[in-house]
């Protein structure tokens, strides 16, 4: 149900917690991925966290699927859609956490609606308000406060940590894929299938599974030059591992996906993307309770600059003249 910008919007209790579980899910996702370095790869655990929650999935939206089923004459369309959510942004998020900790790996990911701005821009001619101008700006000083660990003279010589550019990398890897889920192209994808959260998001799981084995196939290859010094990965199998699977499959991939759709039917995309930069809040907070990390100054800093730069963004989408 879409939201005017002028109409009032009434926030309960329940529509209150759908719109918390999807950047709470999303932070103890990267937590997890952090406390799961050293015990399985990285695209690895993506590959076996996509596995089960297509299994979870498969019961609901299995008709979308089936031989001769609506997704197989648009198998293009999300083979793309497989790639990028599925099988690359959540890979690399993984990676980053190899090198980089849950708090820096969620802020820099705050730069994706800033990114976003600039993908429109270029690819489909969306135009760029001075207000979206200077919110970019103030959430790219943001990002640059914390890729520098708060010490300005380090950019004249900045080495970030491998894990923040794969979360760059990652960022424009999510824009173009929300850009593509927001701008299909007529006739690219079954209307039945787009209706249906659990067919749209199993149709790209189907394809997004190639990928990522694929992907997990070439990281057990191609070890030794991703972690010098070490010859071949390892998983170490046990509960650890188990709990932390069933919780990245469950969580961030089936019910923050379930809440973010209810959510935003219910209050409009508007806030609930604002509630969805409380990530790196609820990222801090984990990070301090069970990995022991300190929250520095710099975190703050950037975090605010980040916020602050989407907030001025926003505010050229709030006027319904100028809305598209």
């Amino acid at each position: 149900m879409a939201h005017s910008a002028r109409s009032p919007v009434r926030l309960d209790f329940g529509t209150f917690l759908l719109l918390l579980m999807p950047p709470f899910f999303w932070a103890g996702n990267v937590v997890v991925g952090r406390l799961m370095v050293g015990v399985v790869p990285p695209i690895t655990l993506n590959f076996i966290r996509w596995t089960l929650a297509f299994v979870i999935l498969l019961p609901w939206a299995y008709w979308a699927i089936r031989p001769g089923g609506p997704v197989w004459h648009y198998w293009k369309r999300f083979l793309v859609l497989g790639l990028l959510g599925v099988g690359s942004y959540n890979g690399l998020q993984y990676m980053a956490l190899l090198t980089s900790s849950p708090i820096n790996v969620t802020l820099v990911a705050s730069m994706t609606p800033v990114v976003m701005l600039l993908v429109g821009r270029i690819f489909y001619g969306v135009a760029v308000s001075r207000s979206e101008t200077l919110g970019a700006a103030l959430s790219i000083v943001g990002v640059l406060v914390v890729l520098a660990r708060g010490d300005w003279q380090r950019l004249w010589a900045l080495q970030p940590v491998m894990g923040d550019l794969f979360m760059v990398v990652a960022s424009f890897v999510w824009a173009v894929y929300s850009w593509l889920l927001a701008r299909p192209a007529a006739g690219s994808e079954p209307a039945a299938v787009r209706a249906d959260w659990a067919a749209f998001l199993l149709a790209q799981m189907v394809f997004g599974l190639g990928w990522s084995g694929l992907f997990a196939a070439s990281e057990w290859a191609l070890w030794p030059l991703l972690v010098p010094g070490e010859s071949s990965p390892a998983i170490v199998w046990g509960w650890p591992l188990a709990l932390a699977v069933v919780f990245v499959a469950l969580g961030p991939s089936v019910l923050a996906y379930r809440a973010w759709g209810l959510a935003v039917s219910r209050v409009g995309p508007s806030m609930a993307s604002i509630v969805v930069n409380l990530t790196p809040l609820f990222a801090a907070l984990l990070s301090v309770t069970f990995l022991g990390e300190s929250l520095e100054a710099y975190h703050v800093a950037g975090f605010a600059l980040i916020m602050l730069g989407i907030w001025l963004s926003s505010r050229a989408h709030r006027s319904p003249a100028s809305a598209e």
